[in-house]
């Protein structure tokens, strides 16, 4: 009777490099937003940075979902769970994060971002890690 060794499966190189420039690229995406909310602080109409924050919020939300999209290409092709499980938090918390800056207080709309940030930094650091490959 003979044996084979099973080999755990390996994420795509292309899955990995998507994963890591889409997760890149959701937090310049925040970065963009931090820099637009900062020129609507003491405006009364936000007039073009409250334009540019309302476009930088859309663009978060397609960037954070294709970063979820990635994650769970990599997790298929044998990456951990967690970083898809924070990625695909990010894209949800993004939407609510969307209807607190129109529609609630600036108090709970402050501290979200941060953990918009948190999240989508872990994803992006994770990324550039031999873990997204799935290797161990």
């Amino acid at each position: 009777m003979t044996h084979t060794a099973t080999r755990r499966p390996t994420a795509a190189p292309a899955v990995v490099t998507a994963l890591r420039v889409l997760s890149v690229l959701t937090v310049v995406a925040l970065l963009f937003q931090f820099l637009t909310a900062g020129g609507l602080v003491g405006q009364s109409g936000g007039g073009g940075a409250l334009a540019a924050h309302a476009t930088g919020a859309i663009v978060l939300h397609v960037l954070s979902g294709l970063t979820m999209v990635a994650a769970a290409l990599a997790w298929r092709g044998g990456a951990a769970l967690w970083p898809l499980v924070v990625a695909a938090l990010v894209f949800a918390l993004s939407f609510l994060q969307a209807y607190v800056g129109s529609y609630g207080p600036l108090l709970v709309h402050i501290p979200g971002a941060m953990v918009l940030t948190v999240g989508s930094v872990l994803v992006a650091a994770w990324s550039f890690t031999r873990g997204a490959t799935g290797a161990r």
